[in-house]
């Protein structure tokens, strides 16, 4: 396959990664109005927080490397995606700490939210079978 594949490969993988980055720092507010994805939200938490603390590589930044190397450019840092994106690009890295204190701040808040939330509305915090009605 050409090089133009892997390069699509590598960039749409860059931005499922930063969607997904996003959606640790912002899900809980969107299960303000969407109740159901605060499990999925409780998981990329998880995972996020556990790869920035335990030093787990996501798959996505093998899976961008991988496409980046066979597209003839150099693979991602072993620093990872965030340190090659964010990290002295949208933040200084002298920031990266609040940053992360900041993101821990606004997840907790959020599901803090999400349990105020439910309980206004007398709806349960997660659905008890696929259905969702509690029966």
């Amino acid at each position: 396959m050409g090089s133009v594949f892997y390069e699509v490969v590598a960039d749409a993988t860059a931005v499922a990664h930063l969607i997904f980055i996003l959606y640790v720092v912002c899900g809980g507010f969107l299960a303000w109005h969407w109740p159901r994805t605060i499990a999925l939200h409780v998981a990329a938490v998880a995972w996020g927080f556990t790869g920035l603390l335990v030093g787990i590589d996501c798959p996505l930044t093998h899976v961008e490397s991988w496409a980046r190397v066979r597209a003839g450019q150099d693979p991602l840092p072993s620093s990872g995606f965030i340190s090659h994106y964010l990290t002295g690009v949208v933040y200084p890295e002298s920031a990266a700490g609040a940053i992360q204190t900041l993101v821990a701040l606004g997840v907790v808040t959020s599901w803090v939210g999400y349990v105020v939330l439910r309980l206004r509305t007398r709806v349960p915090l997660a659905p008890t079978h696929p259905g969702g009605t509690g029966a």
